[in-house]
């Protein structure tokens, strides 16, 4: 059988990828192990925080499918940040894990151009440094002019729990043996990564009077642009908040040479930035407590996989089981609490994301496409984004199409990717708002703003998606006109008003656009003074956007001067030791990386700006100056 694309690995980042394939009319072939564990949430039950939900809204703003299924699988929602700016906060909802995946299996299953096979592949095949198909481990060869490998954990994978290493992937599965060898011999450095999740406890066995609730917000939130809330946001699943003590972190320290990872037992490197719980302790020792947050993966109490578990945010650790006893029943509230799942670390492997372009096509053979966890990354969120855009491009090259790569300053998703490429992983990635330095331009509200043109000239955003899109700029305008040319003057009845809410009084006449950028002033204030029947996307778009206008005018130009040297190409051949006075380090990580750009080569480690002026000062005398 021959197919357009073949995407290997059912995870997010595997579900992206084959749906814009597909989606973009290519015959597509999605192999998973296992069925049953597509679209699969093996760690938290959760999907969003702090930049990874305006990650969500990205992929849904380009035309991805994760922020629906999202929406219909939440079951408590929060706005994160709501007391800091709009350039951190972002979405965040807990998910049913039973219908999560439900819902991303069903869109598959009905998409033309999509067929799913439950097989696990060994080989790739490879000619002339070009991929040309894959092989099972049945033997079967099916070709292909494109390979997306979204493995997640599954090269080599292992559970670790104590002392015991376990050849398998997250529920126990077949690990894939093969696939990171083939890699390895074609000439891709393979990275050692750990990850890890915490227990399970029976949800009927936990003390909550000696816990904090922590509630849903009071309103309809949602990830997709359609605005559909699924959820019953008056009645929203409970979290709960509780914190490790005293006796936990003893615990920890008298068993700490148990641990999988003390215990010398773990080759792979962990996540910096969601560490295990005894990684906690000893790198903050100085911290008398770490909180933790008991959260519901289902809703569904006739779920005999999920609906009675809370998995324990903040407690991933990779004990021996006698002592998870010990550690959980430490906790204030878990006394008694019934472990249903032990935690573990799972270690597998990756390749060098250095060795990817910003296609995410791999540099050492030609139509071989990686996304996910194989990247380095960890997370949900960066997986699917990574697996929409290997999947655009993935396309858009059988199209015979420049790829699409999207910017620093146009999306976290691009950041993510920009700093994979360029400074690649020596932990799994994790995204934050700090990685982004224009992130007063990539809020949550305005992913479609930034995004939507692209996914409608990809072909991935339908007419009537657009057009809605179209008529929502139109009244963002209006708005803006209404507010500049609208003047309130110092009356009585004005002044009182705003004397009331906290705001100086007026001694002139001023443009209620001008009064919107106080601070102190809301488009809730504004509407006392005018009619503003608009949809609250619509007026939160005006507000902030108003409100920042200063600081975002700045990192607008601040961004047009990166954008100069992103435009400024480098030659795919270009010898860099042929360059005179350029430093040894820079040379090597130069040739190492190959950057396609002045600007990637300036966010290189070990690259200084002296090694930058002189670089362009070769291509400008080499007639490569454009």
């Amino acid at each position: 059988m021959k197919y357009e694309v073949v995407v290997v690995g059912g995870g997010h980042a595997g579900c992206e990828a084959s749906l814009a394939t597909s989606r973009k009319g290519h015959k597509t072939l999605l192999i998973t192990g296992n069925i049953k564990n597509i679209a699969d949430m093996p760690c938290n039950p959760s999907i969003g925080g702090p930049a990874k939900g305006i990650v969500v809204r990205e992929i849904d703003a380009l035309g991805g499918e994760m922020g629906k299924c999202a929406d219909k699988g939440a079951i408590q929602v929060k706005m994160l940040n709501t007391k800091k700016g709009p350039a951190v906060q972002a979405l965040r909802a807990q998910e049913d894990k039973h219908i999560y995946p439900k819902e991303m299996l069903k869109v598959l299953n009905n998409q033309e151009n999509l067929e799913i096979k439950e097989a696990i592949v060994e080989h790739l095949i490879v000619d002339n440094q070009k991929i040309r198909g894959i092989i099972l481990e049945t033997g079967e060869e099916i070709e292909s002019d494109i390979v997306i490998l979204t493995t997640g954990t599954y090269l080599k994978g292992s559970i670790l729990v104590g002392d015991k290493k376990t050849p398998g992937g997250p529920h126990g599965e077949r690990e894939s043996k093969f696939l990171s060898d083939d890699l390895k011999a074609l000439g891709f450095k393979i990275l050692r990564l750990k990850t890890g999740t915490p227990p399970r406890i029976d949800i009927n066995s936990i003390d909550y009077k000696k816990t904090s609730l922590e509630p849903g917000d009071d309103q309809k939130l949602t990830f997709s642009y359609d605005n559909k809330a699924y959820y019953d946001y008056k009645n929203q699943v409970p979290c709960h908040l509780i914190y490790t003590n005293e006796c936990t972190h003893q615990i920890i320290k008298k068993h700490l040479k148990e641990s999988s990872m003390y215990g010398g037992h773990v080759e792979g490197v962990g996540p910096r930035y969601c560490p295990s719980i005894e990684d906690k302790v000893v790198r903050f020792f100085d911290k008398e407590r770490h909180q933790l947050f008991l959260e519901p993966e289902s809703n569904i109490k006739e779920d005999k996989e999920y609906g009675n578990t809370i998995y324990i945010q903040g407690f991933s650790t990779s004990m021996p089981e006698k002592v998870q006893e010990q550690m959980v029943h430490s906790l204030s509230g878990l006394e008694h609490a019934k472990i249903l799942k032990y935690a573990y670390a799972i270690e597998y492997d990756a390749i060098d994301s250095k060795q990817l372009k910003q296609s995410l096509e791999t540099k050492l053979v030609e139509n071989l496409f990686t996304a996910g966890q194989i990247n380095g990354t960890s997370g949900y969120e960066e997986a699917a984004g990574q697996g929409l855009i290997a999947g655009i491009n993935a396309a858009l090259k059988l199209e015979g199409k420049d790829p699409l790569i999207l910017k620093r300053n146009e999306a976290y998703i691009g950041v993510l990717i920009d700093d994979l490429v360029i400074k690649g992983v020596k932990d799994p990635y994790r995204l934050l708002t700090s990685r982004a330095e224009y992130r007063l331009l990539l809020r949550h509200d305005n992913a479609d703003i930034r995004l939507r043109d692209y996914g409608y000239q990809i072909g991935l955003i339908n007419q009537e998606t657009y057009q809605n899109f179209i008529e929502k700029k139109r009244q963002i305008e209006e708005v803006y006109q209404k507010l500049k040319d609208i003047r309130i003057t110092p009356k009585k009845e004005i002044n009182e008003y705003l004397e009331n809410i906290g705001s100086s009084t007026l001694k002139d006449g001023i443009s209620l656009y001008e009064l919107l950028k106080r601070p102190e002033i809301s488009v809730d204030d504004i509407k006392h003074f005018i009619k503003l029947d608009y949809s609250l996307e619509v007026l939160e778009q005006v507000e902030i956007n108003t409100r920042y206008e200063g600081y975002i005018k700045k990192a607008l130009k601040d961004a047009e001067k990166m954008l100069n040297l992103e435009n400024k190409k480098i030659p795919e051949n270009i010898n860099y030791e042929n360059i005179p006075n350029i430093a040894s380090e820079a040379k090597q990580k130069l040739s190492e990386i190959r950057p396609t750009t002045i600007g990637q080569a300036s966010r290189i480690s070990g690259v200084n700006p002296a090694d930058i002026s002189i670089l362009m000062v070769y291509l400008r005398k080499n007639g490569h100056d454009e």
